[in-house]
């Protein structure tokens, strides 16, 4: 593991912000976002290591079914709490904290975990493609699907066959087999929707590149991190980085929480 800190924040800072952490001082509460393939359940890891270090921390229900509107639904849930809130994203929910934390006043951190950060006008399809290295697209298994409305569509799942390899290398067998059967799928138009705001051009965020990830190329998250200034920690881990190294990710998530309080 590598972490690349931009100047603007020294050692010093840091440790006077965990001090602060330490004695006294309000902690957030931390709001985490579940990407397409996986479920409020991937951060449980996360989760554990949060509470043992005092944060209150909530998984967020993720629709996956476009950034807009699934930002709302996160939006909702982040206007409900109370205080300071760290907001988190894993893949595809790196589109939905980017939207859903524009003028949310609470919001005073924003960490993306092998995530996309869009810029308005830029859709995760797109942002996966300008790079080489994703291998997603053929391990998908589409499944079309039709509303009450009559209104048709696709949800994308990834075939149970493919999984393992695919989304969860790094993650034994068994497990990532539970994880395969019980994956949220996600609408293939969610994947082609385009961004409209971006709330880490104004709120402080913090990046987890995830340098074995086959499903958004390591150049692409390094491209998003660069392009927002973000506090980055580079992993040797797949894209379920929060099952597989929850640890990596909590550590991120307190640097965040330490920035606030400092």
């Amino acid at each position: 593991m590598t972490e690349n800190t931009p100047a603007s924040t020294s050692s010093a800072q840091a440790t006077e912000g965990a001090a602060t952490a330490g004695h006294g001082g309000a902690k957030p509460t931390v709001v985490l976002v579940h990407g397409a393939f996986a479920g409020s359940d991937s951060w449980n890891g996360v989760i554990a290591r949060l509470r043992d270090r005092g944060y209150r921390a909530v998984a967020a229900a993720n629709p996956l079914r476009g950034p807009a509107s699934d930002a709302a639904s996160v939006r909702s849930l982040v206007d409900h709490l109370e205080g300071p809130v760290v907001l988190v994203g894993h893949s595809y929910g790196g589109s939905v904290i980017s939207q859903a934390a524009v003028g949310a006043e609470n919001v005073k951190a924003l960490v993306y975990v092998g995530a996309f950060l869009p810029e308005p006008g830029e859709s995760a399809l797109e942002l996966t493609g300008r790079f080489p290295g994703s291998t997603l697209p053929g391990a998908l298994d589409p499944v079309p699907f039709t509303q009450t409305d009559g209104s048709t569509g696709t949800d994308l799942y990834i075939r149970a066959d493919a999984y393992h390899h695919q989304f969860a290398a790094d993650v034994p067998a068994d497990a990532a087999a539970l994880m395969a059967a019980t994956q949220r799928p996600i609408a293939q138009a969610a994947l082609e929707e385009k961004a409209t705001d971006a709330a880490w051009t104004s709120i402080p965020s913090w990046d987890v590149v995830t340098t074995e990830d086959l499903n958004i190329p390591v150049a692409a998250q390094r491209f998003m991190a660069e392009r927002a200034g973000s506090h980055v920690t580079e992993v040797d881990a797949s894209h379920a980085v929060s099952v597989s190294r929850p640890d990596v990710v909590a550590e991120v998530i307190e640097q965040a929480a330490r920035h606030i309080a400092g």
